[in-house]
């Protein structure tokens, strides 16, 4: 649910976190056995070479990584201006900023494409967006699938949303940490990725509402995982349902992601990915 990290210049960073909520894993694990080695980082190189992660997403084709359109838009009217070049890396971990390393596998971004629809309309902002990547830097890396058209609403008529759980996956900040002084946001560097699991809260047109209140036993999304996936078990298929968006300031109630079965999503996808 939020976006950048604070590694980034500061003034930089401020702009973007003032301007708008985005999304790390919190309350969660580590995937130390790679089981979702589709989804990765949307990754800066500054003109220093050193590497930051700004947000997550998932390899949805060979030459297609989907991630949020607020991502991609910070990219391109405020970092790209500043020398600042796209990659996406599906290393884990990553070590980023002084700890830059020449052996992190940097995927070449051959285009950014923000939604142009993308908007403040809380019903469907379109905030979802590609990056085009070297097809040859991804081989072997399996594609995540995406949901057919209308499947949450399917399952809505049934009454088979309730208690399905959803699995976040992205490298964001780890956790707030309270107690003994001023709360602050862990932060590992390198930053491994990690996953949570979040319960069903409701549905709307364009977004899924899902809990990560540790206080019931979900975890969630944080600084850092906006664009990356949330995905569901469709008749044994683990599917790509939903993109994180935003969410709560402390990373602990609600996460609230964009859902890919719908019209818009779909129209903003077809061009780039063949759709189930």
């Amino acid at each position: 649910m939020r976006l950048i990290r604070y590694t980034i210049p500061a003034v930089i960073l401020a702009a973007f976190l003032f301007a708008v909520r985005v999304g790390a894993i919190t309350y969660g694990f580590v995937d130390t056995t790679n089981a979702f080695s589709n989804t990765g980082a949307f990754i800066v190189k500054a003109p220093s070479g050193r590497i930051f992660p700004i947000c997550s997403g998932t390899l949805i084709a060979p030459d297609v990584f989907l991630t949020a359109s607020h991502c991609t838009l910070f990219f391109e009217q405020d970092l790209a201006p500043e020398g600042y070049v796209a990659f996406v890396s599906l290393d884990n971990p990553i070590p980023f900023g002084n700890l830059t390393s020449p052996s992190t596998t940097l995927v070449t971004v051959t285009q950014v494409v923000s939604n142009p629809g993308y908007n403040a309309a809380q019903s469907d902002s379109g905030d979802i967006a590609v990056l085009l990547v070297d097809p040859s830097q991804t081989q072997g890396i399996p594609a995540a699938p995406l949901p057919a058209a209308g499947l949450l609403d399917s399952l809505a008529r049934q009454n088979g949303l309730k208690g399905t759980v959803y699995t976040a996956v992205g490298y964001g900040l780890q956790n707030r940490v309270v107690g003994g002084g001023t709360p602050f946001f862990e932060d590992r560097n390198p930053v491994p990725r990690m996953y949570a699991f979040s319960s069903f809260n409701s549905l709307n047109p364009g977004y899924l509402r899902l809990s990560m209140n540790p206080a019931t036993g979900d975890g969630g999304t944080c600084f850092g995982d906006s664009g990356g996936p949330n995905f569901l078990n469709v008749n044994g298929t683990r599917t790509l349902v939903a993109i994180t968006i935003t969410g709560d300031s402390v990373c602990r109630a609600t996460n609230v992601v964009y859902r890919l079965d719908t019209a818009s999503a779909r129209a903003f996808l077809a061009p780039y990915v063949a759709l189930p």
